[in-house]
């Protein structure tokens, strides 16, 4: 089983399906441990969708406010940003936040990283 994060809970659809779901809880049509695996199932979803679908890039100039690690979650807090989209547009915010988690995919490559080679001399001798 992968590792999902629930960043995208927060969005407008994630509290829509949220509420929803509490609805649907209040009124006895689903219980709150169906409403739980289907959160956990839009988390993955949308963090698929993400990593599959969205291949547009993005740069930003702007002031490092403050930033920290918690868990391999990344926070960034910058102030007076100018965002360049691919496209060409520029974006300017007076606040960005960025969250960067680890992916599923580098978890897998460093587990393989991890794992002894074998001593091809040993082979040899058996």
């Amino acid at each position: 089983m992968s590792h999902t994060y629930e960043l995208y809970r927060g969005s407008s659809v994630g509290l829509a399906l949220a509420d929803s779901l509490d609805a649907l809880i209040s009124s006895n049509e689903i219980t709150p441990q169906l409403a739980i695996r289907i959160m956990e199932r839009y988390d993955r979803a949308v963090c698929d969708v993400f990593q599959k679908q969205v291949k547009a890039k993005a740069t930003f100039k702007g002031h490092l406010h403050t930033y920290r690690n918690c868990d391999d979650v990344w926070t960034f807090y910058a102030r007076d940003c100018t965002l360049k989209m691919e496209a060409g547009e520029t974006v300017t915010v007076a606040k960005l936040k960025i969250i960067a988690c680890k992916s599923p995919q580098a978890d897998a490559a460093d587990a393989i990283k991890k794992t002894p080679a074998k001593d091809k001399d040993k082979d040899k001798d058996s």
